[in-house]
């Protein structure tokens, strides 16, 4: 509305965007609408707590909900009940069709899976949603303290509709803790002040528009996904109108009916645009006819069928509705076609028209959303393109997004960035930054406890920097295990002692030790104890990065290309693809992620993703007989051989074969 944007509450300004009052309050509208507001993940604890002090506990309650049983839990499920080994659950789940399954018990649990569907299963929380009322909550509905500790009803969403009790969510994500601590981190770094907000500066900034246009968008809320990269590239995004369409667009719905494709097509060709009717071209020009948003819907019952704004968002509404009344969906269409009848429409263009209404509104996106997300993109893409390294070492600190986290150190690399393993010295609780410099943080570790990191940075602030193993264990009093992995890990490196050496070291000072609880004063003398006198002890890079993987979960000193046995690249890099249409090439990728999809018949295909050798990203394409044959296993270095097809210009690979390549075999174990 123009009072939160008045407010400052949103950035998106409706009267520019063109957004109908109406979408938001009207006089046909049964209840009040939602007013969803999205804060940082780690902030959303502190709204709660501020919400339960305001309105006091008697009055403020978490939303409750019904979990119910889908898909492959019910098999699950299932299978535990009537006593089946988890083996047999997991070839069940993932391989129905196999002979093996085709016994007593196996068919009476698909027998019984159909009539399980949508049934309830548990009571949970609902995502989101905190109601405030006037009355104490217990008026309408027991509470109760599920994990979270705060009161919950028990009914959902749509009970409390009808009983009118107001709901608000309480939306939290990642996006804006990357922003919140990127400019801390630019300050802190670079000691300037940056400001995110008024960001209309940043809809006409030049740079911005080529990061945008390159799709060089990771770490940057929802526009860093492979799809989101692709249909950025095939629309050759650039500006803020074609990224908030771009975010309605990408949804599956859309994208499943065919939408998607002809939004494509017409904006990269306007003047093939074929209109449906004049008041198709004077309302919905900007997405060239395309309905793209759940206004878009408004429009065209309003402009073309003569509804009032009201019944227009109440058709939109029913049209989007699961639980709507189709007696007053008919009544509605009864109206619409009756007036463009008298308007002098042919029924065969009003029955199109309201075709394409009903069957794109159930997925349609609202555009006063899409554009809270382009702006929030913007604000993303205004720090990656100018302070990239602090960028990405806040999206580390933000654990990412939807990557795992070696995507975003790659990122990082390839934005200048010098990538330094923990140091007990240097490093924070998170990534930190020195410089061109990023120090992963102690949170990196997979088995660091958080109060030893925590406990590691608190005693080097009170009491300076660590001068020895021994000055350190004596001050933080952190037990050999914990020890242990900090060495593995090189984050006595400044030492420059042998890690071999440290833990040789580490076990002598620290037999015996009785596990105490962490100190927070230092010793009042300092104390050396007898080293012990080894031999030359041999150590490789190799080992180094196994180590790195076991602890982290990805290398950091090489990538992955360095530990397979072969030194084959293939062909042809991601770079080149683009000049390459048509031709079978062989290219060498590291594993990123993948997505499943069902086709038309059922069988299952993948999209894959992958890093080339210099970091950058290459798309494959997986068909059912081909993923049957050659399975994408997980992460790991692959040989994939396949055709490159361009799609609106934006290359991938269809695979025809892939395997992952042998890597050198771990000299720990040897």
């Amino acid at each position: 509305s123009v009072i939160a944007y008045c407010l400052g509450i949103t950035e998106v300004d409706p009267i520019a965007l063109d957004l109908y009052f109406e979408r938001f309050l009207n006089v046909k509208r049964k209840n009040p609408p939602d007013f969803d507001i999205d804060f940082c993940w780690n902030q959303r604890d502190d709204i709660y707590d501020y919400i339960f002090q305001k309105y006091g506990e008697e009055n403020v309650a978490l939303m409750g909900s019904m979990s119910t049983f889908k898909g492959r839990s019910i098999l699950r499920e299932l299978g535990k009940i009537y006593g089946l080994p988890k083996a047999d659950i997991d070839r069940l789940v993932k391989n129905p069709d196999s002979m093996l399954n085709k016994n007593e018990v196996t068919e009476m649990i698909v027998s019984v899976y159909e009539k399980m569907k949508d049934f309830p299963n548990q009571r949970t929380i609902h995502a989101s949603g905190v109601l405030i009322s006037e009355k104490p909550l217990t008026y309408y509905s027991a509470l109760d303290y599920p994990p979270k500790g705060l009161p919950t009803v028990q009914f959902d969403m749509y009970t409390a509709e009808n009983i009118k009790l107001e709901k608000f969510d309480i939306l939290s994500q990642r996006g804006l803790g990357h922003i919140n601590d990127c400019v801390v981190m630019i300050q802190e770094n670079k000691k300037e002040k940056v400001d995110v907000h008024q960001p209309e500066r940043f809809l006409k900034d030049p740079k911005i528009a080529a990061q945008l246009r390159s799709a060089n968008t990771i770490g940057c809320f929802y526009i860093e996904s492979p799809a989101m990269r692709q249909l950025i590239s095939k629309l050759g995004c650039d500006t803020y109108p074609v990224l908030v369409a771009a975010s309605s667009i990408i949804r599956p719905g859309v994208a499943s009916s065919g939408m998607m494709k002809t939004y494509i097509e017409r904006h990269r060709n306007p003047a093939s645009v074929d209109y449906i009717h004049p008041v198709f071209k004077a309302q919905l020009e900007e997405t060239y006819g395309v309905m793209v948003y759940q206004e878009d819907v408004m429009k065209i019952g309003h402009h073309f069928g003569g509804l009032d704004l009201a019944d227009a968002d109440v058709l939109r509404r029913m049209m989007n509705n699961k639980y709507r009344d189709r007696t007053e969906v008919l009544e509605l269409k009864a109206r619409f076609f009756e007036n463009c009848k008298i308007k002098g429409y042919t029924e065969k263009t009003t029955e199109l028209v309201w075709m394409q209404m009903e069957s794109f509104a159930g997925f349609s996106f609202n555009k006063a959303h899409s554009a809270s997300y382009a702006v929030e993109s913007y604000q993303s893409l205004f720090l990656k393109t100018y302070y990239p390294i602090e960028f990405m070492a806040a999206v580390l600190n933000n654990y990412g997004g939807f990557y795992q986290r070696k995507v975003y150190v790659n990122e990082a690399r390839k934005s200048g960035a010098r990538i330094a393993l923990p140091s007990v010295n240097d490093s924070q609780y998170g990534a930190s930054v020195s410089g061109v410099t990023i120090y992963l943080g102690f949170d990196c570790f997979l088995n660091l406890e958080a109060k030893v990191a925590r406990c590691i940075v608190e005693e080097r602030n009170r009491n300076g920097q660590y001068t020895s193993l021994e000055n350190f264990v004596l001050r933080t009093h952190i037990g050999l295990e914990q020890v242990v992995l900090l060495i593995r890990c090189g984050a006595f490196r400044f030492l420059q002692i042998g890690k071999k050496e440290l833990l040789w070291e580490a076990h002598l000072l620290m037999s015996g030790q009785q596990k105490v609880s962490m100190r927070t004063e230092m010793p009042l003398f300092a104390t050396s104890s007898r080293k012990p006198i080894l031999p030359k002890l041999e150590t490789s890079l190799l080992e180094d990065i196994y180590d790195e993987i076991e602890l982290l979960g990805f290398p950091v000193s090489e990538s992955m290309f360095y530990l397979t046995k072969s030194d084959y690249r293939g062909d042809t890099l991601a770079v080149e693809l683009l000049q390459k249409e048509g031709e079978v090439v062989r290219i060498v990728g590291d594993f990123v992620c993948d997505k499943t999809v069902h086709t038309k018949n059922g069988q299952l295909m993948k999209f894959g993703n992958f890093f080339d050798v210099n970091g950058d990203f290459i798309d494959t394409v997986h068909f059912p007989p081909i993923l049957k044959s050659y399975p994408l296993q997980g992460n790991g270095v692959y040989l994939i051989e396949g055709k490159v097809i361009l799609d609106f210009g934006v290359p991938s690979v269809e695979v025809s074969r892939c395997a992952r390549m042998p890597l050198k075999p771990d000299p720990r174990s040897l």
